[in-house]
C-alpha cells in the first residue's frame, strides 16, 4: 500500500487502515446535502506528469534557468507572480510549431482519465484552474472531459511567442478568485468544494476547499492539506473520493468550525 497520510486541521478523523485500504485517515460526517458536488484539479504534475513552462522552456534552450525558476516558485521561495513573468520571459523567439510539438508530448498523469471518468459517473463537476497556458490546458482538458477549464494567454506575434502573457492567473492568488467564479456558478460557496494539487501556488484554493487533497506535492503543500498522496497515480484518490460520498452514506469531510 502506498502511503496517504492525513494532514490534521482540527478534523473528526477516523483510522483506516487494512491492507486493502488506500487511505489512512478521512473526517466522518453524517452530510446528505444534494448541491451539487465540485472537484477542482491543478494541471501540471497533477493531471499531467510534466509541467508545460518546463517542456517549453526545453524547446527554447533555456530549460535549466526555467526550471530553477519553476522549483523556487513551487517550494515558497519566490512569488508566484514574479516567477511566472520571469519563465515566460525567457521564452520570447520560440516558434508555436516548436511549442505545440514539445506540448503535444506530455503524458498525462497515470490514473487521470479513470479518477475524472469515476467522478463524471457519480455526478460530479470538475475543474481545471491552471497557471500554465491555454496552448496546453484547453487540449488536457478536452481529452479528460473537463467542465471547466481556465489557465492563461501566451501573446504570440508572427509566429512565435512575445515572451508576455495574460490571463485571469497570473497573480499570487489568483486561482482564490476562480474558484470562487466557478463554485458560485452552481450555486455553492468555495468551501463546499474539494481541491487536488501539488504546489505552493494551489494553497490559496486548499484554505478555501471544504477538503484539500495533496497528490505528489511539495512539502510546503502538505503543510495545508487534509490528505497527501505519495503515490504517483491518481486513481489513488478513487477511494478517498468514496468515502466523501454522502449519496454513499458513508463519510464527508467537513472542517470544524
Amino acid at each position: 500500500m502506498q502511503l496517504i497520510s492525513h494532514q490534521s486541521r482540527h478534523l473528526n478523523t477516523v483510522s483506516m487502515r487494512d491492507s486493502n485500504s488506500r487511505f489512512d485517515e478521512v473526517s466522518r460526517t453524517s452530510n446528505n446535502s444534494d448541491r451539487i458536488k465540485l472537484v477542482v484539479f491543478d494541471m501540471d504534475s497533477t493531471l499531467i506528469d510534466a509541467e508545460t513552462i518546463d517542456e517549453l522552456a526545453h524547446a527554447a534552450g533555456v530549460g535549466d534557468k526555467v526550471a530553477l525558476i519553476t522549483e523556487r516558485a513551487m517550494h515558497g521561495e519566490m512569488d508566484y507572480s514574479d516567477a511566472l513573468l520571469e519563465r515566460v520571459r525567457l521564452l520570447r523567439g520560440l516558434p508555436l510549431d516548436k511549442a505545440h510539438d514539445a506540448l503535444d508530448k506530455m503524458p498525462f498523469m497515470p490514473g487521470a482519465k479513470e479518477l475524472v471518468n469515476y467522478l463524471k459517473s457519480r455526478g460530479y463537476k470538475t475543474a481545471m484552474i491552471s497557471g500554465g497556458f491555454t496552448i496546453a490546458a484547453e487540449r488536457v482538458g478536452e481529452a479528460l472531459g473537463i467542465d471547466h477549464v481556465v489557465s492563461n494567454e501566451l501573446l504570440i506575434d508572427d509566429g512565435r511567442l512575445t515572451g508576455e502573457v495574460r490571463g485571469p492567473l497570473t497573480g499570487q492568488s489568483s486561482k482564490e478568485h476562480v474558484l470562487e467564479i466557478i463554485s458560485r456558478k452552481y450555486g455553492i460557496e468555495p468551501d463546499e468544494c474539494i481541491v487536488v494539487g501539488d504546489g505552493a501556488n494551489d494553497i490559496c484554493i486548499f484554505k478555501r476547499a471544504r477538503y484539500a487533497i495533496a497528490f505528489n506535492s511539495k512539502p510546503i503543500l502538505r503543510e495545508h492539506a487534509d490528505i497527501v498522496i505519495t503515490e504517483k497515480n491518481l486513481e489513488a484518490v478513487i477511494p478517498v473520493i468514496q468515502l466523501l460520498d454522502p449519496e454513499k452514506g458513508q463519510v464527508s469531510c467537513i472542517r470544524d468550525a
